[in-house]
């Protein structure tokens, strides 16, 4: 199955993912959580078309299984997740397709307070594909979560006084816009929203912030009204996108950057965690201010399981997760960093362009995806790995300008650092495909970097006939 991906289950409406399919995961859901002693579970559902129905089949096998829901209502991710923590429930589902396009729709699959991911994801399939499934008879009751949000929020920001900003948000006609104007404007501020209906064609863009083209409206209007700071979402609220007052974006760790500064000013020696795709400078700046900096692989599932290991107080990815344990839960909510940006806003009396200024300039590509099977992807990052390897120890320089490696990463992929930059090379743990960045200190140093790990993946895909 197609369905059953790293993080959740996802698939395009209709013929991966069908009401047939959606009933018998109820089911194998129920059989899997009945032997971990779960007898009651939240589920939440987005605004996409395909959601009612899917919504309708899933809770008939949960309850054809025995299990007690409480439905949450029409919600973003995180607030099935708030649910977990603010409930008397022992998991939950939330029918999404993310950020994916209008024909897709999917599962988050929780359990505990935490999303099930790699092996457990899995086992699920199999519970399902075996199709032995227990059988109860389980209630239903409603609990609409968007108030107990609401009201949690109130409390949480209730010394923030941000009447003096203006505030742009681009919902993309996601989960967003059933919270996120309501949240903002308990600060005080003043919020113009943009696409804040909800409408699972997503008919004036596709919603996802980490796509230049998709924040063009937000950066027009947020240069229209004169605002402080524009902010989007993608289709379930979990990732958060932002524009200064310019309009120019602040990508993922440009943001942590700002969070990882305030929280450490009141929790120095605070461990912060991000990615391998993330900039040098966001790992300096952490350190600078008596921060621990830890790098870790890409997937939030993977990032929330580290913070846990290592008790760090935030974390974030290039893609816009954002997760606070400072004063909040730990997972993935863009309404709430939302909220933690505006009250950094409010209390710095700075724009927000001023705030990153300081940190020294760079050149940095985006993320660059090369499409390649998975029967070979991992393999031609191996090639690669071993003779950066052979090059690091012996110091051998790469490349027509010999450019000699002052380190290598490996937790995930490889991150080549040189004296002038980095380049990465990686596996999507999502797609068919590498994932590949690049910064250094100059454009021609970019060039020159780039140039030398795009040879080196020609190589190794020559050398294994893809």
């Amino acid at each position: 199955m197609g369905l059953f991906r790293e993080y959740d289950l996802r698939g395009i409406v209709g013929s991966e993912l069908t009401e047939a399919l959606a009933e018998q995961l109820g089911r194998a859901y129920s059989t899997y959580v009945h032997a971990r002693g779960v007898t009651t579970i939240s589920l939440g559902r987005d605004g996409r078309l395909s959601s009612p129905a899917l919504h309708k089949a899933l809770r008939k096998g949960l309850l054809a299984g025995g299990l007690d829901v409480i439905d949450i209502g029409v919600c973003t991710s995180p607030l099935l997740y708030f649910s977990l923590f603010t409930l008397p429930v022992g998991g939950g589902i939330m029918i999404t397709g993310s950020h994916n396009s209008a024909e897709y729709n999917g599962f988050k699959i929780c359990i505990g307070k935490t999303a099930i991911h790699g092996a457990e994801i899995q086992e699920l399939r199999r519970v399902m594909e075996a199709g032995v499934f227990v059988s109860g008879q389980g209630s239903l009751s409603e609990h609409p979560i968007i108030p107990d949000y609401l009201g949690y929020l109130e409390k949480s920001f209730a010394h923030v006084n941000a009447d003096r900003l203006h505030v742009v948000i681009d919902s993309g006609n996601g989960a967003a816009s059933v919270v996120a104007k309501q949240a903002l404007e308990l600060l005080g501020c003043k919020v113009t929203g943009l696409y804040c209906d909800l409408d699972g064609r997503f008919p004036n863009h596709h919603p996802d912030p980490t796509v230049l083209e998709n924040l063009s409206d937000l950066r027009q209007a947020v240069k229209q009204h004169q605002a402080d700071v524009g902010i989007g979402y993608d289709g379930d609220a979990d990732r958060i996108g932002a524009v200064d007052e310019h309009g120019e974006v602040l990508w993922g760790d440009r943001l942590l950057v700002l969070y990882s500064r305030d929280i450490l000013a009141e929790k120095p020696g605070s461990t912060i965690i991000s990615e391998v795709k993330a900039s040098q400078s966001l790992y300096d700046d952490i350190a600078k201010r008596g921060g621990r900096g830890l790098m870790w692989k890409t997937g939030h599932s993977l990032i929330k399981a580290k913070m846990k290991e290592e008790s760090a107080v935030l974390a974030g990815e290039m893609s816009g997760h954002m997760f606070f344990a400072d004063r909040y839960f730990g997972y993935d909510d863009a309404v709430y960093a939302s909220c933690r940006l505006i009250e950094i806003l409010a209390k710095s009396q700075e724009p927000l362009s001023t705030l990153v200024a300081d940190l020294p300039p760079s050149a940095v590509t985006p993320e660059i995806r090369v499409d390649l099977p998975d029967a070979v992807k991992f393999d031609v990052v191996e090639r690669i790995h071993k003779k950066f390897v052979e090059c690091f120890n012996s110091q051998q320089g790469l490349g027509p300008k010999k450019l000699v490696l002052r380190d290598l990463i490996t937790i995930d992929g490889v991150r080549a650092i040189f004296e002038e930059g980095w380049g990465l090379i990686r596996a999507s743990n999502t797609q068919p495909a590498l994932v590949l960045r690049f910064e250094a200190l100059t454009e021609a140093h970019l060039d020159v970097i780039q140039s030398l790990i795009e040879a080196e993946l020609m190589e190794a895909r020559r050398s294994l006939g893809c």
